[in-house]
């Protein structure tokens, strides 16, 4: 069987189509300079390609789209580039099993089966069977090393990867696709590019007095002045973001680097208007959308996700967050130095319930925050908040133009959207 390879700049997923195409030779320059490219395989005759391959070594990535006749994405694969330059993680894949050819692409009734590998051995496979509203069922996949790595071809080496999934018992006949003129149209939206993690969104704004956002289910929120809680000491200089309820000696989720001080904690809010079926009347409420404690009245003009010690940025997938834990529906803002006296405080205090108990007091203002503890010794606080849930956290730190950090905020929720200002223009969103 003969497969034609051609090679370009980007792949347009909606159209189905390379985004300026490109010779072998401007594609392997690409490739020695770690910038992304794609490589499309094709038979003579069909319209949808075999399978799709984006490259980007800067972003430690190879990825991969299987077609099937119909145009339908079958399998997606996400391959890495860790340490060793000789071998790919076969870091997560999802395929679908259309059960007819006039099923959608993507359909929610689609069965599918989705896995996560990573480089430590640990894995994830879960299987819905009838779906994404049918259930599912995970299982840790038993993969041997040859399995989850992939030795790293050299360029223009590569195999038709997806061989097997169209049949094919012998290796192709690899032919150079025809180059057509690039042309002049900038690159569409639906391109394909390599995965970013979870984004912060407008933060800043979540403080401004006057802002106006959704959050999907309410049409119109207004942003009211932040409510300022209290305070907390961090003489060690090490901020610690985390939940409190995790096991002694493990340590906080994260940390922040600040300089010793007192800082300001204070709470975003929004103010809203309901109907109440209960009342049958339309009520006004104000509730809070996350928590923050103030470094610097300097604005943020950047915000990053904060990392813990086990997250490596290489290995994260579309949208994918780090943050701290909790199985309690609790975080905590507290100081690292005096981190395990203030966690041991927390616990007889507000777990095991001992009255009168020196360096611990509970917080009833009608805030997030519910628990206040505090380390005689250093001068060390720490002040738990409330989430809306189990699960996991990202911690977003906001830094100057100069790098500094001046704020560290927990969304409680997700990010809401912004809506236009009155007058019609769009709110200055802020990084």
């Amino acid at each position: 069987m003969v497969v034609e390879v051609g090679y370009a700049q980007a792949w347009d997923l909606e159209a189905c189509a390379p985004w300026r195409p490109m010779s072998a030779e401007e594609a392997r320059e690409r490739d020695a300079a770690g910038l992304s490219y794609v490589v499309v395989y094709r038979e003579p005759g069909r319209k949808a390609p075999l399978e799709v391959r984006l490259v980007s070594w800067r972003d430690h990535y190879v990825g991969l789209w299987v077609y099937d006749a119909q145009g339908r994405r079958t399998c997606n694969l996400d391959m890495r580039l860790l340490d060793d330059p000789s071998r790919l993680l076969r870091r997560y894949s999802v395929d679908w099993h259309y059960t007819g050819p006039e099923m959608a692409e993507f359909a929610k009734a689609c069965p599918r089966v989705t896995v996560d590998l990573f480089p430590d051995g640990r894995g994830r496979r879960t299987e819905e069977r009838r779906g994404q509203d049918g259930g599912s069922s995970t299982t840790s996949p038993a993969f041997r090393d040859d399995e989850r790595w992939m030795d790293r071809p050299a360029f223009g080496e590569w195999p038709l990867l997806s061989a097997q999934v169209h049949g094919l018992l012998e290796a192709p006949a690899f032919e150079p696709a025809a180059v057509a003129e690039p042309g002049d149209v900038a690159a569409p939206a639906t391109c394909w590019r390599p995965p970013r993690p979870a984004q912060p969104g407008p933060i800043n704004e979540l403080f401004r007095p006057g802002v106006r956002v959704t959050d999907g289910y309410h049409p119109e929120m207004t942003v009211v002045e932040p409510c300022r809680v209290g305070t907390l000491r961090v003489p060690s200089g090490l901020l610690a973001v985390s939940g409190p309820d995790i096991d002694h000696g493990d340590g906080p989720h994260i940390t922040v680097p600040v300089p010793p001080g007192e800082y300001v904690l204070d709470e975003a809010r929004v103010r809203f208007s309901y109907h109440c079926e209960w009342r049958d009347a339309e009520v006004t409420t104000t509730e809070p959308t996350a928590v923050r404690l103030l470094v610097s009245e300097t604005p943020a003009a950047t915000w990053e996700m904060a990392l813990g010690p086990d997250d490596d940025p290489r290995l994260f997938i579309e949208q994918q967050t780090a943050g701290f834990h909790t199985d309690g529906a609790t975080g905590c803002f507290a100081d690292t130095g005096a981190w395990e006296r203030l966690i041991a405080l927390f616990e007889r205090g507000l777990i095991q319930g001992e009255p009168d108990l020196d360096g611990y007091e509970g917080i009833d203002d009608g805030s997030l925050f519910m628990q206040h503890t505090w380390d005689e010794a250093s001068g060390g606080e720490l002040m738990a908040f409330a989430t809306t849930g189990d699960g996991t956290y990202p911690v977003w730190v906001g830094r100057s133009e100069a790098g500094e950090v001046v704020g560290v905020v927990v969304l409680v929720e997700g990010m809401p959207e912004l809506l236009p200002e009155r007058d019609g223009t769009p709110t200055d969103a802020a990084v």
